[in-house]
């Protein structure tokens, strides 16, 4: 079993977390490890981190995000060998060394290319994980796109799968942001504000709110349970458009 069915079982479980669609994998069997000794610049577990690299500086920088993926993918890569420490710490270490150039990207690619010669759909996984890795900070800046398109390129992937896999992340996270902004601008209408309010004006409405909604001075004015309970529902739904807007705004 190669090391890339692990990562795409990782690219499935992430995107369904992140409610992004994929196909379904089945009767995968993890129970064989790998016993590697060798240099792993020349197999494909030790090319794909390598990549990743280049990938993941291809902006100048590297987010929590990317960093919080790419502490994942040496896990899983490395749990398929028996001698799974000493892969994961030589993981790191080509990933330190290959983030510093671009210059051996294609001579990288021509080696992952023969390994996996035989096997297109795989290569196309390769892709899509790459992608989602230039994706992930929401950001798939120009210089992400060039060097994936190379990479794609370099790997003998079809042009227009490409295409299909870079279009797929785009419509997915526009409609996120879509999603995002519309969440938004409900947790503005529930605390009364609008989006040019200051932090300042923010504060005032929401404890305006509290006031007027907590469930213990409605009790305390004699209401009725139902209307204690819709109450205790309004005071969540401040309280979580409140955070909402806080997280967004970053204060």
């Amino acid at each position: 079993m190669k090391i890339i069915v692990l990562l795409v079982i990782g690219v499935v479980l992430y995107f369904i977390a992140r409610n992004y669609k994929t196909e379904k994998f089945e009767n995968i069997k993890l129970n064989i490890k790998e016993n590697f000794t060798g240099d792993l610049m020349n197999h494909e577990a030790g090319l794909l981190v390598s990549l990743m690299a280049k990938v993941a500086k291809a902006d100048g920088s590297v987010c929590e995000l990317e960093a919080e993926m790419l502490k994942h993918t040496f896990t899983d890569i490395s749990r398929h060998f028996e001698n799974q420490e000493e892969i994961r710490e030589k993981l790191k270490k080509i990933y330190t060394a290959e983030k510093e150039s671009f210059d051996n990207t294609v001579q990288i690619c021509e080696k992952l290319y023969k390994i996996t010669k035989h096997d297109y759909p795989k290569r196309v996984k390769i892709m899509e994980y790459l992608l989602n890795l230039a994706f992930i900070d929401k950001d798939f800046s120009q210089t992400e796109f060039m060097i994936t398109e190379d990479i794609s390129s370099a790997l003998k992937i079809k042009r227009a799968d490409f295409e299909n896999l870079v279009n797929k992340f785009e419509t997915f996270y526009k409609e996120q942001k879509a999603n995002q902004a519309l969440s938004l601008d409900k947790a503005y209408e529930v605390l009364e504000s609008n989006a040019n309010d200051d932090a300042g004006v923010l504060k005032k409405n929401y404890r305006r709110l509290v006031k007027q909604h907590h469930p213990d001075i409605i009790s305390g004015q004699g209401a009725s349970q139902d209307i204690i309970d819709e109450a205790t529902r309004k005071l969540q739904e401040i309280n979580e458009s409140y955070e909402l807007i806080k997280k967004e705004r970053n204060i």
